[in-house]
């Protein structure tokens, strides 16, 4: 169901998406500040994590329906990976949650932090 918000705006909805990547090791230190990089380019991000062979991103997307915010998120880190240095790692998840049924999840689960700005890569 749709809210009264995404009614006003027109048919583009919000989608929380969280991808994780994985590959070959890479040093933490490499991995976190090729992430820096990633989050001073990428709009709406969530929440950041790494190791020395994966990472995690979660962020927000715009589009009118979860096929396209599915297909746009697997295009995110190869569009950035070049430019922030990223690791020339594959995706091996993708989550994409329609805004309420993350916000419905989150306070079911206690999760605070909606609406962060600039977050923190942090380790796994």
């Amino acid at each position: 169901m749709r809210t009264e918000v995404e009614q006003l705006s027109g048919d583009r909805r919000f989608w929380h998406v969280t991808m994780t990547f994985a590959g070959d090791t890479h040093e933490p230190d490499t991995v976190k500040t090729a992430l820096v990089r990633f989050a001073e380019q990428h709009a709406f991000l969530h929440s950041l994590r790494y190791s020395r062979e994966r990472a995690e991103v979660s962020y927000w997307e715009e589009a009118d329906e979860m096929h396209d915010a599915a297909a746009m998120a697997l295009r995110v880190w190869m569009e950035h990976r070049d430019s922030a240095g990223l690791p020339q790692w594959e995706v091996v998840g993708l989550e994409v949650l329609e805004r309420d049924t993350f916000n419905r999840r989150a306070l079911d689960h206690g999760v605070t932090g909606l609406g962060l700005r600039n977050p923190e890569p942090v380790p796994f």
